[in-house]
């Protein structure tokens, strides 16, 4: 016989509080009458309030309007993820997610204010103003290797298939953002040793790693982006597969990629990310062509200015400055652009024709990597065809070019080329003074 306790709650009157009541019987029953969804699984370790740091005042009002509300219907809501891991090393989180054991369409039901997106995994969007709650439903474990939305390599393509918190515990990445914050009794949940990797300072894997890099291999870039942005270790069984499976990047859409990389170096750690990156041999599936040139440079340029240019990028985000992505995309890709144009001018060729020619070469096969959109890609090539430009500084031909809409990115960019030793400091300072002139 099955003992099952439920927690007291009014008693549902309604139909859609009727419906909630049932499914929350038949997922209590559910892990009492089947195995557990890892064996090492003990259940999970309570952190009451006084084991923990969080307190109330530090979440969005809002937040705490959709846990309280989807409660009042009868539904389970925790929040997890990055704003519990944040909240616990005395960081403001960016954003606030919810998960519950409501479906998409009853999350729907319950707040007027609310869309559904997303087609591998629905989501729902509660709207409050310029602030958006982001609610998921517990996700269930992943399906046996041959199911219909698995790769052969193990690459999962859908995964729409609702469970139990336990589940949803055990499907996510990260042990430190597997942290569920429970807003009846203020307590933190852990199913899978978070709590204790968080005090190390250590970034762990759920489950075997290398298949779990396999089911989704962006997470090895995921990987390097959180032990970089929060200054923890990388576990060593995370670690190690990472170099044997870099080249399964190559497989993933390009443009999700775009959207990885975007947030890999705009956060302002690209230097070390750039290091972690190279270290680890993903950084080639990402710019091969770049990766081609470090490998092969000569007197460290290519090295030094990308480095200085990821620097500076990181120096104003710490500023809170505004980073335009083309113009960290430009610096990526200059060495390929620059050194397939010399090759072109050393046979003959017109200098701005050479770097059209490179630029449109090297834009063509980077997209098959990581596919920008044209707002990237049209004032890349800008900065780098105005780069032979600045070398004209008789005539009226400064002046033109100082009206440009993209001056100021070449020139920051030539700036950056001179400080390197790339390009000539006094064309540089020139250009300088010239802005200045009467």
């Amino acid at each position: 016989m099955i003992s099952v306790q439920l927690p007291i709650t009014k008693q549902p009157t309604n139909p859609l509080e009727i419906f909630a009541f049932i499914k929350r019987l038949i997922g209590a029953l559910r892990p009492a009458a089947a195995a557990a969804p890892d064996p090492v699984s003990a259940g999970p370790r309570i952190y009451s309030r006084s084991e923990h740091s969080i307190s109330r005042a530090l979440i969005s009002d809002n937040a705490l309007k959709v846990l309280y509300r989807l409660r009042k219907a009868g539904y389970q809501a925790y929040l997890v993820g990055g704003c519990v891991r944040d909240l616990l090393l005395g960081r403001e989180p960016k954003d606030f997610d919810v998960v519950t054991d409501a479906h998409p369409e009853e999350i729907k039901a319950v707040f007027r204010n609310c869309r559904l997106i997303g087609r591998r995994f629905r989501l729902a969007h509660v709207h409050f103003g310029e602030e958006i709650i982001e609610v998921a439903t517990f996700r269930a474990l992943t399906r046996e290797p041959h199911d219909e939305h698995v790769t052969e390599g193990g690459r999962i393509l859908r995964d729409n298939v609702y469970g139990t918190i336990e589940e949803d515990a055990f499907r996510r990445d990260f042990t430190v953002n597997a942290l569920y914050y429970n807003i009846s009794d203020f307590s933190v949940i852990d199913y899978v040793g978070g709590m204790d990797d968080h005090r190390n300072a250590s970034l762990r894997l759920i489950g075997d790693p290398e298949q779990r890099y396999r089911e989704d291999p962006v997470r090895m870039l995921r990987a390097i982006r959180f032990a970089v942005k929060l200054g923890f270790t990388l576990h060593p069984s995370c670690a190690e597969p990472i170099h044997r499976l870099a080249d399964l990047l190559r497989d993933i859409p390009a443009a999700r990629l775009y959207d990885e990389i975007v947030k890999l170096f705009l956060a302002g750690y690209a230097v070390q990310t750039f290091e972690q990156l190279r270290h680890f041999r993903l950084f080639g599936s990402l710019f091969p062509e770049t990766e081609n040139c470090l490998a092969r440079e000569n007197g460290g340029f290519p090295l030094i200015f990308l480095a200085k240019a990821l620097e500076r990028t990181d120096q104003r985000v710490q500023e809170d400055k505004a980073v335009a992505p083309y113009f960290l995309f430009s610096a990526l890709l200059w060495e390929p652009v620059r050194s397939r144009a010399e090759a072109r001018i050393a046979e003959g060729e017109n200098p701005i024709v050479a770097y059209q020619e490179a630029a449109s070469k090297v834009i063509s096969r980077q997209i098959r990597h990581t596919a920008f959109p044209k707002t990237i890609g049209l004032p890349m090539r800008e900065i780098w065809l105005l780069q032979s430009r600045f070398d004209k500084t008789q005539g009226g031909r400064p002046f033109r070019l100082l009206s440009h809409p993209r001056f100021r990115a070449a020139y920051d960019f030539l700036v950056l080329r001179a400080e390197t030793g790339e390009a000539e400091p006094e064309l540089a300072e020139w250009w300088t003074r010239f802005q200045s002139a009467d």
